[in-house]
C-alpha cells in the first residue's frame, strides 16, 4: 500500500529514498514537508519518494484512484486498517477498478476527546499548506508526462473525505487556489465523497470556502445522518467555543438551492447506527465486517458510472433505506 503523509518521522525530515519511515506518534504538528511512502506491514514503512510514488500510480493495473482522507483521532495504523478494508470491499465489487490511497495527516494521541478534537482541528488547518503542494506536484508531473512520447496517465482521480478529513480537503484547496493557481481550481476529481463531514453545513454554498470542492469535482456527494453521535459531540465542542452552526454530516447542505448544481445529498439515517455503534463510520462494511453496506455500494456505483443518480439527471437528493423484512 502506498500513502502520502505530512506527519513527522522519527528520522530526519530530509527525504532519503529507501529508508525506513517511522511515525513520531507523540508529535501531532503538521510538517511542511510531505513524504511519499509504502506501507509494508504493521509499524513497517519505507520512503519511496514522489517520482516512484506517481509512477506506481501510473503503472498500476487499477483504472481509478480513490484518495482517502481520514477523520480526527486516528493513528496511522487505524488509517491503514480502514484503507485495507476499503480496498478489499472495492476488489470484491470489481477487481482492478479502484486503488485506495490514504492521505495521513497528524492527529493527536493524547487522552481526552475534547483536547484531541481541538488539537486535530488545528492540525487539519495547518496540513493544507503541505497537501496543496502535493496537488501542485501532481499537476506538474502530469504535464510533463503529456509531453513525453509514452502514454500519459489517464487514471481517474476521486477523493473520499471522512469526518474532519473534509476540513483538510477544503483548506487544502483554499491554500492551493491562493498560493499556486492563477485561473482558479481545475477539475481534478471525478467524484468527491464527503462522508459524515465535520464542517459547517453552509460550506458548499456559493461564496463559501467549500465551494472550491465543487469547482475541483465533477460530482460532490454528501452523505449525512442526523443521529451521528460523533458529530453531536463535535457540535457541542464548537458551541462551547461560540461557533454555532450545524455540521454538514448531520443535516446535509443547509440550503441545496444555494449550492452548485453538481452537489448531491444522500440521507443515511436509516442505516448509519446499524453499521457503526456511533453511526459515524458507516461508509465501509455493513452489518458484517468485510461485506459491503448500502452506503459503500452507493459510493462504488458512483465510482463505476461517474453519475450519482444515472436514472434521473435532475435528481439531487436520495435516502438510503434499510431493508424491510417480509412477514
Amino acid at each position: 500500500m502506498i500513502f502520502i503523509t505530512n506527519r513527522f518521522p522519527e528520522q530526519s525530515i530530509r527525504t532519503e529514498i529507501g529508508r525506513s519511515f517511522d511515525f513520531a506518534l507523540d508529535n501531532n504538528a503538521a510538517s511542511n514537508s510531505v513524504f511519499f511512502c509504502e506501507h509494508l506491514g504493521k509499524n513497517k514503512n519505507k520512503e519511496i519518494g514522489s517520482l516512484a510514488f506517481l509512477q506506481q500510480l501510473k503503472d498500476s493495473c487499477y483504472r481509478q484512484i480513490l484518495i482517502y482522507i481520514h477523520g480526527f483521532s486516528n493513528t496511522p495504523e487505524d488509517v491503514f486498517s480502514a484503507t485495507k478494508e476499503l480496498q478489499a470491499l472495492c476488489d470484491q465489487k470489481k477487481e482492478e477498478e479502484i486503488l485506495v490511497v490514504p492521505l495521513i495527516w497528524p492527529c493527536d494521541n493524547d487522552f481526552g476527546l475534547v483536547k484531541d478534537y481541538w488539537d486535530d482541528q488545528k492540525s487539519a488547518d495547518q496540513s493544507a499548506f503541505s497537501f496543496s503542494r502535493v496537488l501542485e506536484k501532481f499537476l506538474v508531473w502530469r504535464r510533463e508526462q503529456d509531453k513525453k512520447d509514452d502514454a500519459p496517465c489517464l487514471k481517474r482521480i476521486n477523493v473520499l473525505a471522512h469526518s474532519m478529513g473534509n476540513r483538510v480537503l477544503r483548506e487544502t484547496l483554499v491554500a492551493w487556489n491562493k498560493y499556486d493557481l492563477a485561473d482558479g481550481v481545475p477539475m481534478i476529481f471525478r467524484n468527491a465523497f464527503l462522508v459524515a463531514a465535520d464542517v459547517v453545513n453552509e460550506t458548499l454554498e456559493k461564496g463559501e470556502k467549500g465551494e472550491l470542492i465543487c469547482h475541483a469535482s465533477r460530482n460532490v456527494v454528501v452523505y449525512h445522518a442526523s443521529d451521528d453521535l460523533a458529530l453531536r459531540s463535535s457540535k457541542a465542542f464548537n458551541l462551547k467555543n461560540k461557533i454555532a452552526s450545524r455540521r454538514l454530516g448531520h443535516t446535509g447542505p443547509e440550503n441545496m438551492r444555494k449550492t452548485p448544481r453538481n452537489v448531491y445529498r444522500v440521507d443515511c439515517d436509516d442505516v448509519n447506527n446499524k453499521y457503526d455503534l456511533k453511526g459515524h463510520s458507516y461508509f465501509r462494511s455493513g452489518k458484517r465486517k468485510g461485506r459491503a453496506g448500502k452506503v459503500f455500494n452507493h459510493i462504488f456505483n458512483c465510482l463505476e458510472l461517474g453519475r450519482v443518480f444515472p436514472d434521473d439527471e435532475h435528481q439531487r437528493s436520495s435516502i438510503i433505506k434499510k431493508r424491510v423484512r417480509k412477514k
